[in-house]
């Protein structure tokens, strides 16, 4: 297994807090990798192995563990007599009741507990309102740029060609198992989707209309990047002969983005200082979901770069908002720690007229936060009237952020 520095760092100040651990993700991302990590750095510790309970609740030898008074009294039997025991539990929305098995197990301070989710309904559950400011939730994404180097075993030297094929295919963890054909790895990552909508979508939900969530899932997919309504999706559907309320669709959505599968973004008026209620974005927990369901239109390319950008400021650790300044629209409003910084994503800056109009959203913010335009140029000076242009190649490889200024690695574009 690679280890991912990125999220077993964020981790250790947290390891024996009396806090729950709980890591949130989509599917195959990554999650029951992380734990089976953290497990052997805590044996690396010199943590007895017994003193380890490590469940993963998707498995079927875990079938009779899927009610919470099961779970709870498996946990309680493997405990020994003295000393910390440490929960690590994958899957924990699996178990009927779970809250109440983690609730119970908290009051007892031999517990570290860390578990794993794929529905973020698991946060707005009964846990989140009996154990509000005791638990703290850790995002796992699928790879960046910089990791999907690291599994493939490629070269940075040659990390220009390769940010190519990662859109192509996105960061899913377990493609660096298949030969590198489109196919294949659309196959598999179409399989992974289609679980996801069954179990955590079709399932949960105890939905019947399943032809009107792939409709709707395309037309999401297909806009990834662009600003669009409930009710311009309900009219799409019915222009497919199905009858839908804006309501249906808005609950259709809602499930989808419970899975991680997709993030729902609003916009942020830099003006006023306030989140706008109408018009969000959506953008896809990884961009290889959509190229498998909809094939890969190199046309479409400005929202693939869009959504590979958002996906790396989740992952180190900004709140990310559409910005909205008077008429403009300004891609991305990202912050982290009481630092601001503004993001303009563009393909390429080939003509005058073209860079004029993705620097004249970012010149019309009068504030001093760094403005930044990312672009896939590989030649080109310095900064723009104070906006910073930066290659986005090596914008995802940055090792090293300081506030309000950007860092470039190893002299790539």
């Amino acid at each position: 297994m690679y280890t991912r520095n990125l999220y077993i760092d964020k981790i250790q100040p947290f390891i024996d807090k009396p806090v729950i651990k709980i890591i949130t993700g989509m599917r195959r991302v990554g999650k029951s990798c992380f734990l089976k990590l953290l497990e052997e750095s805590l044996l690396a510790k010199n943590v007895p192995e017994n003193s380890i309970i490590l469940i993963n609740l998707d498995r079927i030898e875990s079938e009779s563990l899927l009610h919470y008074k099961s779970l709870y009294r498996h946990i309680k039997d493997k405990t020994p007599q003295t000393g910390k025991t440490y929960i690590l539990i994958d899957e924990v929305q699996e178990c009927e009741g779970w809250e109440r098995a983690v609730e119970s197990l908290f009051t007892d301070s031999r517990y570290d507990i860390y578990i794993t989710g794929s529905n973020a309904q698991m946060l707005s559950s009964e846990l989140a309102t009996k154990l509000s400011g005791r638990y703290i939730e850790f995002p796992i994404y699928s790879l960046g740029f910089s990791e999907y180097l690291e599994f493939m075993e490629l070269s940075r030297d040659d990390a220009q060609s390769h940010f190519q094929r990662f859109l192509r295919t996105g960061g899913m963890p377990a493609l660096h198992h298949f030969d590198q054909n489109d196919e294949i790895i659309y196959q598999y990552i179409e399989s992974l989707f289609n679980t996801i909508l069954l179990k955590d979508v079709i399932k949960r939900h105890s939905l019947r209309n399943v032809s009107l969530l792939e409709n709707i899932t395309r037309y999401t997919f297909d806009n990834v990047g662009n600003i669009f309504s409930s009710k311009k999706i309900a009219d799409y559907v019915k222009s497919q002969r199905m009858s839908v309320g804006v309501e249906t669709v808005q609950n259709y959505l809602s499930y989808i983005v419970d899975t991680y599968a997709l993030h729902k973004v609003r916009r942020y008026d830099i003006k006023g200082k306030r989140l706008l209620e109408i018009h969000e974005k959506y953008y896809l927990g990884d961009i290889g979901l959509r190229h498998a369901l909809l094939g890969y239109r190199e046309g479409d390319i400005g929202g693939f770069l869009e959504n590979v950008v958002y996906l790396e400021l989740l992952r180190r650790g900004y709140s990310v908002h559409i910005g909205k300044h008077d008429s403009f629209e300004i891609d991305f409003v990202a912050e982290r720690a009481g630092q601001k910084k503004y993001i303009q994503v563009a393909y390429l800056l080939a003509e005058k007229s073209t860079i004029e109009r993705e620097l004249r959203p970012l010149l019309a913010i009068k504030d001093n936060y760094p403005k930044l335009l990312v672009t896939t140029d590989t030649l080109f000076g310095g900064d723009l009237q104070g906006v910073q242009r930066l290659n986005i190649v090596d914008f995802l490889l940055l090792k090293t952020e300081e506030p309000g200024e950007f860092y470039r690695v190893g002299g790539l574009g």
